[in-house]
């Protein structure tokens, strides 16, 4: 099995499901407090999972403070995740599909996360982000242009 093919299967766990719900939480709350892109690489796992972001520096604590505030603030409002799906050609005026795998046609599969977050998606997720639990942020360190944020949920 290929690389891209084991990491698709992955995302298709719903084990990790309420990880990878949260990871898309996640990457819109980052996008609306730094205004930065949602993550260029994720791990993502049961236990704990990283998330790398393009940013200018470190976050602070107060930031990290902030961050786990405003995501457990969108997970207690009890969210729907629904999913749909688009033409590709429509896809392309609305989400950044640039890692989608080269030859991808047809209809997109679009998460959609209440009313705070869609993006294209294959993987397994919550039904409702009451599934959650609470997030918590583990660490974060900066080297090379990438913030990484090492996150859990507990519950």
């Amino acid at each position: 099995m290929e690389a891209t093919e084991q990491a698709s299967a992955k995302f298709r766990d719903q084990e990790i499901a309420p990880s990878h719900t949260a990871e898309h939480l996640l990457n819109q709350t980052m996008v609306r407090m730094f205004g930065c892109g949602r993550a260029v690489s994720a791990h993502v796992e049961r236990k704990k999972s990283k998330c790398d972001y393009a940013l200018t520096g470190d976050l602070t604590d107060a930031q990290k403070e902030e961050l786990e505030q405003r995501m457990n603030e969108v997970i207690s409002r009890h969210l729907p995740v629904t999913c749909d799906y688009l033409p590709l050609e429509e896809a392309k005026n609305l989400f950044d599909l640039s890692k989608l795998p080269a030859g991808t046609t047809g209809d997109l599969r679009i998460v959609r996360i209440g009313d705070y977050d869609a993006c294209p998606c294959v993987g397994a997720h919550v039904e409702n982000t009451s599934e959650l639990g609470r997030f918590k942020v583990l660490s974060s360190s900066f080297e090379n242009g990438v913030c990484r944020l090492r996150w859990k949920l507990e519950g």
